[in-house]
């Protein structure tokens, strides 16, 4: 079985690295495609580094196009790679345009497609990334899915149930494998364990809209009293500058960082503050109280166990609620060995 990876964003690269750390190990038959769709050496080569991946055989250095040109050139991209380097089946992971380019170009060419966290949905079709869910379900072969509520989704929508499969996620492989490398990211930062809290932004329904984002911003500033370091997203920071809004005063903001230096943040924080999907995971796995900085999540399962909330209309009570929990969830996202398990499923297929 040949396989090829298709990937292109942090939240990728991160939630892909163990399946192929043991590919790598199987020395299985297989191929890294990165579309560059997040192109900043920041958001990009340091994950690679820091998660001690080899360097993907394919790049098809996508640029900083409009969300539909990108599409349209990774498309272009991947059935290029695939005339000349035809997989068996290709592996996908999450939401993103990437996903969605190699799902479509897959089905184009009669490959068969692993979708890696499938079965997720917001329900709320203004986000892309929802979007993006549902089609590469539409049209995959295998579901692999981090829990059973997305297997529920994934039947009641007409799949095959001998196709869908509960691995747990990742993204748990990738903590469990960080999370004793720690970095010196708090000393750089004047920051001390559990003495400030995480923020991370970047979901085009919170910074492309000028109202949306100037509210956000003020919710943020009335934790006056908290200490909020900001690794800024570029989208983030261009919207900014765009729509001449500031940061709050109480909002410390850093550049992008890597894997390592991500976790060493996230697990010493008082509370994280996110619209992330991988954090609210992540923020799960670590033992850290989450507040979800959107009105939907498809991450469900941290708010059933009281990791997560949703940010309601006064941030300061969802921060009182969450700061004072105790930290003793079950994590429900798996046991560290969904990669394995993944490639081991597909290997049986043969």
């Amino acid at each position: 079985m040949k396989i090829a990876i298709i990937l292109g964003t942090r939240p990728e690269i991160i939630k892909l690295s163990s399946i192929i750390r043991y590919c790598e190990k199987k020395k299985l038959d297989y191929y890294i495609i990165h579309t560059n769709q997040h192109y900043s050496p920041e958001l990009d080569d340091i994950f690679f580094q820091d998660l001690k991946l080899p360097t993907p055989k394919y790049n098809l250095n996508i640029d900083k196009y409009s969300q539909n040109k990108q599409l349209g050139e990774m498309l272009i991209g991947i059935e290029d790679v695939f005339k000349d380097n035809r997989p068996d089946v290709t592996i996908v992971q999450g939401d993103t345009n990437s996903v969605l380019a190699g799902a479509f170009v897959s089905s184009r060419f009669n490959i068969e497609i692993a979708h890696v966290e499938a079965g997720l949905r917001s329900k709320d079709r203004r986000m892309p990334e929802e979007i993006n869910r549902i089609i590469t379900d539409s049209i995959s072969t295998y579901f692999f899915c981090p829990t059973k509520k997305p297997k529920r989704t994934l039947i009641r929508e007409g799949n095959k149930r001998k196709n869908i499969f509960i691995v747990g996620n990742t993204v748990v492989d990738a903590i469990l494998w960080a999370r004793n490398n720690t970095t010196n990211i708090l000393k750089r930062n004047n920051l001390e364990k559990n003495k400030y809290c995480l923020l991370t932004m970047h979901r085009a329904e919170n910074v492309d809209d000028k109202e949306r984002l100037d509210m956000l911003l003020r919710h943020i500033s009335s934790l006056k009293r908290e200490k909020v370091i900001f690794p800024i997203h570029p989208r983030t920071k261009k919207m900014l500058l765009k729509h001449s809004l500031k940061l709050p005063v109480n909002v410390i903001s850093i550049d992008p960082v890597g894997f390592l230096d991500m976790v060493t943040l996230e697990k010493n924080a008082k509370l994280i503050l996110t619209d992330s999907g991988g954090l609210q995971e992540e923020a799960c796995v670590l033992k850290v109280p989450c507040i979800t900085i959107r009105t939907t999540t498809e991450r469900p399962e941290s708010i059933d166990v009281g990791a997560n909330i949703l940010m309601s209309e006064n941030l300061q009570e969802d921060f009182d609620k969450m700061a004072s929990i105790k930290r003793d969830w079950k994590n429900p996202f798996g046991d560290g060995k969904s990669g394995e398990r993944i490639i081991n499923i597909l290997l049986k297929q043969e």
